[in-house]
């Protein structure tokens, strides 16, 4: 495996900043975020000076039942083939679920969810893996994702699931040590326990990232600091084995580029003592044996998408809640996908805050009660703004007509601004300004 250094992981907020650090070996940004035949300025300069990008994906869904969608992985395989990346990332994590499997509508989550550490999800998991890594032109590493919730009646441990999917597969893996802590929060799993089952020969590269507890319930952010126990888990690794990378990720609330770089710091240092106790420490013993291979998963595959469709249903439609699930860590999370479907929303459509003022984020999650996404962050926007135009909101005229022209502009094939009838009548109305401004 390449020797990849410390890195953090690039985002327009801080790309200024990451340029100007000098011991930053190496980025990674989110393939979704990225057009191929227009790189950021920042991140074609990156690469001119020797930095390795590297694309990190959030949408394929691998621990979805359904196999791989074969347009998101050729968007995927172009952007690797962009950034010249010697590897490309993805989750163990379902982000979607009903269908046709369940013949049910499908609906998606807009976040990453923890797939059942069964043996059929295992089965469909290593299958759906297999498909992508044929498909993608370089290795393949997946990551251990958090969890503010437990399925019930789960098979294997993390290191267990984690250790058969590498030894079935071949993939390797992104250990997410903030992860590990987050699991150890909210579902009472031993991080030394998951870390004392992995292939250490599988590790491609470690995330370091940080996040807050509420109520008991630790909330993966990437808008904080590093929290010490996060970097304790970190040097237990480095302890075991030298990673080949390790990234700092933060994906809002950016800090002064000095904490940025003291962080970073704070990473190297944890390495280094933790390379310090490698030696003191017994070589581990590996767990038993793989199962075998399932050979016919279509009935695996039904069974999971149930199980992930009626999860799902609980979580963004307010269906019953799963038998053996807890209610009130679903309802956690249930409040949580609503809170980033506003954020994100707001982000690609940065326009419906601005015309909607403080009315926005409670006017969104009403939405989001009422109708789950079953598309994109994009036509989550348009549906917001379709359903308060038919229900005659907002109340005020001149911000519900302000609305309706956002809509229109964006709702046709290509932009309303762009068609031709469109254009001569804001040109006439223009026209008609500055002719009634000279009398």
């Amino acid at each position: 495996m390449e020797r990849l250094g410390t890195g953090i992981g690039w985002r327009p907020e801080i790309a200024d900043a990451v340029e100007r650090m000098p011991d930053v070996d190496w980025v990674e940004v989110v393939a979704e975020n990225l057009c191929p035949g227009h790189l950021p300025a920042s991140l074609r300069r990156l690469r001119e000076r020797g930095v390795t990008v590297i694309p990190h994906g959030v949408s394929l869904g691998l621990g979805g039942a359904d196999r791989p969608d074969e347009g998101r992985l050729a968007a995927l395989a172009e952007r690797v083939e962009t950034l010249g990346a010697p590897l490309v990332t993805e989750h163990i994590a379902f982000v979607r679920a009903g269908g046709p499997l369940t013949a049910s509508p499908r609906l998606e989550a807009g976040h990453l969810l923890p797939v059942p550490r069964t043996r059929d999800a295992l089965d469909v998991l290593c299958e759906n893996i297999r498909i992508a890594q044929d498909a993608l032109p370089v290795p393949l590493a997946v990551e251990n994702i958090a969890a503010l919730f437990s399925w019930p009646d789960e098979e294997m441990t993390e290191g267990q699931f984690l250790y058969e999917l590498a030894d079935r597969t071949g993939v390797r893996l992104l250990v997410d040590v903030a992860n590990l802590h987050t699991n150890h929060v909210n579902r009472g799993e031993d991080p030394a326990a998951a870390l004392a089952a992995l292939p250490l020969e599988a590790i491609a590269y470690v995330h370091v990232a940080g996040g807050f507890e509420r109520d008991g319930v630790w909330h993966d952010s990437h808008a904080h600091p590093v929290p010490r126990p996060v970097l304790d888990i970190l040097a237990d690794l480095a302890a075991r084995v030298a990673p080949p990378g390790v990234l700092l990720e933060r994906d809002e609330n950016f800090p002064e580029p000095g904490e940025l770089a003291r962080e970073l710091g704070a990473i190297r240092d944890v390495l280094e003592t933790g390379r310090a106790a490698a030696a003191d420490r017994p070589a581990p013993t590996p767990p038993a044996a793989a199962a075998p291979v399932a050979e016919h998963l279509d009935p695996a595959r039904q069974r999971l998408a149930l199980a992930e469709a009626a999860l799902l249903s609980a979580l963004v439609a307010g269906t019953p809640a799963p038998e053996g699930f807890d209610r009130v860590r679903l309802g956690v999370q249930a409040r949580a996908l609503a809170r980033k479907r506003a954020d994100v929303v707001a982000k690609v459509a940065p326009e419906l805050p601005e015309i909607l003022g403080d009315e926005y984020r409670p006017l969104f999650l009403g939405h989001a009660q009422r109708r789950p996404m079953t598309g994109g962050y994009r036509r989550d926007a348009l549906d917001f703004a379709a359903d308060l135009l038919l229900a005659g909101r907002p109340a005020d005229g001149r911000t519900r007509r302000a609305l309706r022209e956002w809509w229109l502009e964006r709702s046709g094939p290509a932009p309303r601004s762009a068609r031709p009838g469109v254009r001569l009548a804001r040109a006439t109305r223009q026209a008609l300004r500055r002719t009634s401004s000279r009398h």
